[in-house]
């Protein structure tokens, strides 16, 4: 899939902030628009930062759902039903950043395929799945080996159950993007949603 446009991105970040604060302080959602890149099936992660600290991320795996439709869910989601933290409050709502990473689809990899900063992988074994997004382990500077363990740690395997001939290890890429990247480029041609 080739990079969405710096228009589209920018409408797209829109749309997520606009659906946490209509999910948090009661606005009410626009429109979703129906541009061609926003309709087609693609999975989506929502992550959501404060003060550089993780507050949600939900995603979506699958290129099920509509592009928009997927961003609006997720978005909802990471600021309201991540079990890992309370729900956003309103106040809240202003201090958060907004990261969106656009998947392509995932297909099963060997060792040696794996690309540290460039794979998000998902491990599978015994109906238990984990996922790391691909900025995970550049961020965290790890080996393949380590960010293989990780991954299988968050889905509640054992960290060396990729070694298992029965753990499926896929890997995807991600087209990553924030409103930071947004503050640090011209407004200039933005499209309006």
């Amino acid at each position: 899939m080739s990079p969405l446009a710096h228009e589209t991105r920018a409408v797209l970040l829109r749309l997520a902030r606009q659906a946490i604060e209509s999910a948090v302080v009661s606005r009410p959602l626009e429109d979703l628009p129906a541009l061609p890149d926003f309709t087609e099936p693609r999975g989506a992660f929502v992550t959501l930062t404060r003060h550089g600290h993780l507050r949600g991320c939900i995603g979506q795996v699958a290129p099920v759902d509509p592009l928009v439709r997927v961003v609006v869910q997720c978005a909802v989601a990471a600021a309201t039903d991540d079990p890992r933290f309370a729900p956003v409050a309103a106040d809240e709502v202003p201090h958060l950043e907004i990261e969106l990473s656009l998947l392509s689809r995932p297909k099963v990899v060997r060792f040696d395929e794996i690309e540290v900063g460039q794979h998000g992988l998902i491990a599978t074994c015994s109906g238990k799945t984990g996922l790391l997004l691909p900025q995970v382990a550049d961020e965290k500077n790890w080996p393949v080996e380590r960010f293989l363990e990780e991954t299988c740690l968050k889905a509640g395997l054992d960290a060396y159950a990729w070694k298992k001939p029965e753990t499926r290890i896929e890997a995807f890429t991600a087209e990553v993007f924030s409103e930071r990247d947004f503050e640090r480029m011209p407004p200039q041609g933005l499209a309006r949603a």
